[in-house]
């Protein structure tokens, strides 16, 4: 569908920020050390984290990450253990702890649910931060300040300038994440534009007619997740065996949410391919996650794909655009007619004003897209295309 995109204003940025993740091989020696300096960040992050709430209660003073920066000097003077944590790490503890109370307070503003920040339990802190500067990296050994060099994997190269390192523990292996500043690649125009309709039957339905299957990576592993999470309510809390069991069930997890962002990866690599403006509804998903198709909408991950796919628009120089959702399953994209009768089953549309008869998905999808495109020659472009062959008892 060949559709000018001269009237869609469009901001490319030159640069932007790309992530870059690798696996480490510590020694033995060097895994002691990273465990030894999470424990040390997490004990500083609830250290912190009481200093705040004890000076609010007893004098009802409000200490800022910048007061609590500022004693890090003294911290490592008393705890010597803390020296040989690098000092840009420390800051990085407390500035995310900032981050938390600054978030606390916007949503009390907003007045949504508060959420105060946290205690980081044991096994609940897995990463630690190198903002500026302390690290290198080469074709087989990562550098970090206070570490010294660690076995890497770079199984691709790395691009653009280093910006950050952050150092993460995964069920037991260890990781690395680059993020750089990259220069935009922008991809010749294919002189098409597509309205994607996600659900939880299809994954996404496009405006073009094409139906993207629903994988259902949860549904797939649940039988092996409830047989490793009775196997672990049956263990001994403490125990080695517990920690075993734990660490199977959080690898099945990973297993799945590796899954799903592969999936979530090509499809959204395909649309930025194939088409130079995408639109999408701009869902709450956060919030249809806690109705009753919670598992479900969960499962097929709407948020990542929708962050992937403006990520990767904002690298290739695409347009993605998230449209108002409201009634956009209701209305007729051919006569534009209104209608909640129209919807006469899940997969069916039939209109109650002209009478057209189509996929309901497919021309959700329409509407979607209709609603991105701001001039009414899209709008009556969209409406000459023909509907695909709907499937037996749609």
């Amino acid at each position: 569908m060949a559709i000018t995109l001269r009237e869609v204003t469009q901001i490319q940025t030159t640069t932007h920020l790309k992530a870059f993740r690798y696996r480490l091989r510590p020694t033995k020696a060097q895994e002691a050390t990273l465990t030894e300096q999470l424990q040390l960040c997490r004990s500083l992050y609830n250290a912190a984290l009481q200093e705040r709430r004890d000076a609010y209660k007893k004098a009802g003073k409000t200490v800022t990450g910048y007061d609590q920066m500022k004693s890090l000097t003294e911290i490592k003077a008393a705890l010597p253990e803390y020296a040989g944590v690098y000092s840009q790490v420390l800051q990085d503890v407390l500035k995310r702890l900032d981050k938390a109370f600054k978030a606390f307070f916007r949503r009390v503003r907003a007045g949504q649910t508060p959420g105060y920040p946290r205690f980081k339990g044991a096994g609940w802190y897995d990463s630690i931060c190198y903002p500026q500067s302390g690290f290198s990296v080469s074709d087989k050994t990562a550098f970090f300040s206070k570490i010294g060099n660690i076995r890497i994997r770079l199984h691709r190269p790395l691009e653009g300038k280093l910006k950050t390192a952050t150092i993460t523990r995964d069920c037991g292996e260890w990781y690395v994440s680059y993020v750089c500043e990259v220069e935009s690649q922008p991809l010749p125009e294919t002189g098409s534009s597509v309205g994607v309709d996600v659900g939880t039957t299809y994954f996404c339905i496009t405006s073009d007619g094409e139906f993207v299957e629903n994988p259902r990576y949860f549904n797939s592993s649940m039988k092996a997740l409830r047989v490793g999470q009775r196997s672990l309510s049956r263990r001994k809390r403490g125990s080695n065996r517990r920690k075993k069991a734990k660490a199977a069930v959080a690898k099945l997890h990973r297993k799945v949410a590796r899954q799903r962002l592969d999936f979530h990866h090509k499809t959204a690599a395909k649309l930025i391919r194939e088409n130079d403006l995408v639109a999408h509804e701009d869902l709450n998903v956060s919030g249809m996650g806690k109705g009753n198709l919670a598992r479900s909408i969960h499962d097929v991950g709407w948020g990542q794909f929708f962050s992937l796919l403006s990520q990767k628009a904002a690298s290739a120089a695409r347009t993605v655009i998230a449209v108002d959702p409201r009634y956009t399953s209701q209305a007729c994209s051919k006569c534009g007619h209104t209608c909640r009768e129209s919807r006469v089953s899940r997969s069916r549309f039939v209109c109650q004003s002209c009478g057209h008869t189509a996929n309901a998905d497919w021309n959700a999808a329409l509407n979607i897209l209709a609603r991105a495109l701001p001039s009414v020659q899209n709008v009556e472009v969209m409406r000459g295309l023909r509907s695909p062959v709907l499937q037996d008892g749609e």
